[in-house]
């Protein structure tokens, strides 16, 4: 049983399990499932306030944040990108907040989200070096993390001080 983002209830159950057994395991959690929902609401209330700080409502702030952005990771991109004998064949942003940032492999690109502007300027590099180093290991494996390990060593720190400055912000009122 799980609590997804938006505070359903998931519960998996081999076929064939009456429906009756199901529910009396439901009923028997009730406070758990009451529990992880309240925490669950709490840290989605915590997430969107932190990606709040960044306002992108209206045409100035997105243009504002966008030539930030540009100033901040294109010299980044410049940089690593000669350092790396690699080039992304366009470099966009947008505002998710699913990923700091995403290469397509394929055509080439690299995505960076607006809210990289959140993160110390160490960590938006290890972004932009992460997303570089797809352009020669589209996958995790022990080529990439040797990569980064090459083109950027403390990526393994700028990588837990993004999730501590992201977790800071869940944990404030736990």
């Amino acid at each position: 049983m799980r609590i997804v983002k938006n505070g359903d209830v998931h519960v998996s159950v081999p076929i064939g399990m009456p429906r009756e057994k199901v529910m009396t395991f439901i009923d028997e959690h009730r406070e758990w499932i009451d529990h992880a929902r309240k925490k669950t609401y709490e840290r989605q209330k915590r997430r969107a306030e932190f990606f709040n700080k960044l306002p992108l409502v209206t045409r100035a702030q997105t243009d504002e944040a966008l030539r930030r952005l540009k100033a901040l990771v294109e010299p980044m991109v410049e940089k690593h990108s000669k350092e790396m004998g690699v080039q992304p064949s366009i470099i966009y942003y947008k505002p998710t907040i699913s990923r700091w940032g995403q290469c397509n492999i394929k055509d080439r690109s690299i995505c960076i989200s607006a809210y990289v502007l959140l993160l110390p300027e160490w960590c938006v590099e290890h972004v932009v070096v992460h997303e570089l180093c797809h352009l020669l290991e589209p996958s995790h494996n022990a080529r990439f993390h040797a990569l980064m390990d090459k083109y950027f060593p403390s990526w393994r720190e700028a990588r837990k001080e993004t999730h501590k400055i992201c977790r800071m912000e869940e944990n404030k009122e736990e």
